[in-house]
This record gives C-alpha cells, sequence and structure tokens, in this order.
C-alpha cells in the first residue's frame, strides 16, 4: 500500500496548480520549464541522429546506384579472360549479377557554337543491358536514357554537373580527348573521338554528377584501343552490407592473379566519419540532457525546501524515511517521464517532415542550406531507428531518476521538530 500513497502525494506536488500560495505558483512554473528542458533535450538528440542515419542511408543508396557492389580486375592491367571468370563468379551464390565495364580518364571539350567548357571526367565504358543488372542508374536519368548508348553511334551520357560545366544538352556534341597518343608523320597527337549526348543523370551526390561519363563499352575499347579487353567485372551481391567477406571470398574462389575490392572499401572514410560524428554528437548533445537533469534537482530542492511542513507532518503521522524519498523520486521521475515521452514525440514527428521544413525555409529565405559540392548531396535526409529512440529515452530517463537522489535523500533527512518549530 506504500506506493499508491508516495505516488499520491508526489503527483500532488507536481500537478499543483498553484491556487493556494504563490511559492507554489512558482514551484509548478519551475516544474514545467525543467520538464520542457528534457522534453527539448531528447527532441533534438533524436533529430540529429536521424540525420545522421538518414545521410548515411542515403549516401550508401546513391553510391550502390552508380557503383558496383565488388569489382574484379587483373593486376596492373586489364583483364583479358573476362568471360571465363564472369562464368565462374555467376556460379557462386550470393552473386546476382556481373557485368564488363572500361572504365579511363579523357579530357571533354565542347563541340557546339554556343559553349567552350571543357573538364576532366571519368568515362565508363558498359553494355547497357547488361549494367542493368549491378547497378540502376537509369532510375536518377533527368534527360534521355542509358539504354540509348548504342555500339558504333557514338553516344553519351554525362552527369547534370559534369553537362552545366560543358554548357551541353541532350543532342549536342562533345569532344573526348584521351592521354593515350597516336604518332603520325607529325609527331605523337593524342587520340580524340567525337561523342553525341543521348543523356544526362543526376544521381545527387557532386562527386558523381560532375566526374562520370558513361559510353558504351565497344565503342570506349574503341577509343582507349583495348579489343576484346575490359578493365573488369561489376558485381552485384546479395547481401550489400556483407560485400567485403562476399568479395574475400569470390578472391579466393578465383585463385591469384585478380583484384578484388568492394564498396565498403573504396568509401570507407565516408562511412567511419558518419560513423564517428554520429556518437560525437550523441555524446555532446546527451549534454543538453544532462543540462535538463540538472534543472530537475534544481526543482526537487525548491520543492523539498517548500514541503518542509508538509514532510514533518507527514513524518508525525508515521511516515518513514524511506516513504519521504520516494515520494520526491515519484515527482521527479514523472517529469522526467513526461519530458522524455513529449520529446520523442517532438522529435519523431520533426525528424518525419524535415526535409519538407527545411525546403520550406529554404523558399521562404532564398537560401541554399545543402550544398552538394560539400555534403556529396542536395538534400536533408531523415531517417528514424526505433534503436535510436529506445537508446535516447533510456539514457535521458537514468539521468532524470539519478538527479532525484539528493533532493530525496535531503527531503528523507528533514527533522519533524525543528521543521515545525516556527509554525
Amino acid at each position: 500500500m506504500k506506493a499508491p500513497f508516495e505516488w499520491m502525494i508526489g503527483m500532488r506536488y507536481l500537478l499543483s496548480s498553484g491556487r493556494s500560495a504563490g511559492g507554489n505558483r512558482f514551484l509548478s512554473v519551475i516544474s514545467g520549464i525543467s520538464l520542457s528542458g528534457v522534453a527539448l533535450g531528447v527532441a533534438v538528440l533524436l533529430v540529429v541522429l536521424s540525420v545522421m542515419n538518414g545521410f548515411e542511408r542515403e549516401l550508401r543508396e546513391r553510391i550502390l546506384s552508380v557503383t558496383a557492389h565488388a569489382t574484379i580486375s587483373g593486376f596492373g592491367g586489364p583483364l583479358a579472360e573476362w568471360q571465363e571468370v564472369r562464368q565462374k563468379i555467376q556460379g557462386q551464390p550470393g552473386v546476382l549479377g556481373a557485368a564488363p565495364f572500361i572504365e579511363q580518364q579523357a579530357l571533354l571539350l565542347t563541340t557546339v557554337a554556343a559553349g567552350d567548357g571543357n573538364s576532366g571526367a571519368v568515362i565508363r565504358g558498359v553494355i547497357p543491358a547488361e549494367e542493368e543488372t549491378v547497378a540502376s542508374l537509369n532510375q536518377h536519368m533527368q534527360k534521355g536514357s542509358l539504354n540509348n548508348l548504342h555500339e558504333g553511334e557514338y553516344g553519351i551520357v554525362l552527369g547534370d554537373e559534369l553537362a552545366k560545366t560543358l554548357k551541353v544538352s541532350v543532342g549536342d556534341r562533345v569532344l573526348a580527348v584521351t592521354s593515350q597518343g597516336s604518332v603520325t608523320v607529325a609527331g605523337v597527337i593524342p587520340r580524340s573521338k567525337r561523342f553525341t549526348v543521348v543523356g544526362i543523370f543526376g544521381v545527387g551526390m557532386y562527386e558523381y554528377d560532375r566526374n562520370y561519363a558513361y559510353v558504351h563499352m565497344q565503342d570506349a575499347a574503341r577509343l582507349y584501343r583495348m579489343g576484346a579487353e575490359v578493365t573488369g567485372l561489376r558485381l552485384k551481391l546479395a547481401d550489400v552490407l556483407n560485400a567485403q567477406r562476399s568479395a574475400t571470398v569470390i578472391a579466393q574462389q578465383l585463385g591469384g592473379g585478380y583484384y578484388v575490392d568492394d564498396w565498403t572499401r573504396k568509401h570507407a572514410n565516408f562511412f567511419r566519419s558518419i560513423a564517428l560524428t554520429k556518437s560525437m554528437m550523441f555524446l555532446i548533445l546527451l549534454l543538453v540532457v544532462a543540462v535538463a537533469a540538472f534543472n530537475v534537482i534544481a526543482t526537487l530542492v525548491m520543492v523539498v525546501k517548500d514541503k518542509q511542513s508538509d514532510i514533518a507532518i507527514l513524518r508525525t503521522l508515521g511516515a518513514t524515511p524511506r516513504s519521504i524519498m520516494w515520494i520526491f523520486i515519484a515527482q521527479g521521475m514523472m517529469i522526467g517521464l513526461i519530458g522524455i515521452v513529449s520529446g520523442v514525440i517532438l522529435g519523431t514527428l520533426l525528424s518525419w517532415n524535415l526535409e519538407s521544413l527545411i525546403h520550406g525555409l529554404e523558399h521562404l529565405l532564398g537560401v541554399k542550406f545543402m550544398d552538394a559540392r560539400l555534403y556529396f548531396m542536395s538534400d536533408l535526409p531523415a531517417a528514424v531507428e526505433w534503436g535510436d529512440v529506445w537508446q535516447v529515452a533510456g539514457v535521458a530517463f537514468l539521468m532524470c531518476a539519478s538527479a532525484t537522489i539528493y533532493p530525496a535523500w535531503r527531503a528523507a533527512r528533514t527533522e519533524p521538530a525543528r521543521a515545525l518549530r516556527h509554525e
């Protein structure tokens, strides 16, 4: 029967509206401020963690839309017997697709009268039908299609930022100049070829939109004089998050003479920095919740001071020091619980609608908050993970519960005779 009695008294103190005395009204306001502080700290922490989760997920999806889960290439040179290697790989479990590719550097020059742009780029030669089995670039096409690349027609698909730099659009022509030269009577002349722009893609990541161009693999083979050889094979794996282990198994099955890489190694710095930033932001923003917990301590200390006579009367009626202690612990824990629940609801709602809110602010202020050249993407995605929600709520509740111990202990030590001396 102790729990209902202690709970009733603690809730009475918490929900006091201040109608009986000005001091109580002030304490009610302080309790509301403490509760709001806990809610705000939890909400801010959840929004930041959701943004980090969304950034990591969006970055991974966009990277995998243009890059393969794993690649196989020859040591120090092209891959000649790629057909045999592909047959061996496709028979292994966990491999969903394998497509050949040629990848080389080139200088792109515009050949239209309206522009004089030039830019270095990575030219990737692919077979469109097979490329679709390992990547999803067609989902990011803004104009044209990857299927517009046909052997012998010398079409090219550019990233939208690269197209802006070159000042070209679909139907315009660009000149691709390679570092390899052709020997003529006039000397060594860099090999070049004119291509027609047949498509423009936009992944939303500046690194790819600015630097990559796609052509048909046979056209790339002629441009770079690779014959029947390719740079390597791009693989699609069933378990994307376990690509490193799958790539290791594939390398062991193939034996020596091949270089096997996966997307987690190529972009390891991105995801390591995100994980480190997420951990540091969690610790830093946890200080906001800690400050709110200190407010709970201050609130309960003031309540204990204000309720000295009430505590003394309860003691004379037979309440034990432990009961007095649990009255104020219940009050402080309820402040923390209400604040945490409110913060979780607020943080979740803000995270779910963050992208539209950011776009609204950008439109209202005329400012672009996310520059793709700096942040690798132009949007601010957010993904609420319930594991983070439970973690934040649990840590915040422990902080608030710990904050109640000292004021409750002070209340339990109240001596009835001394507290009632001046009553």
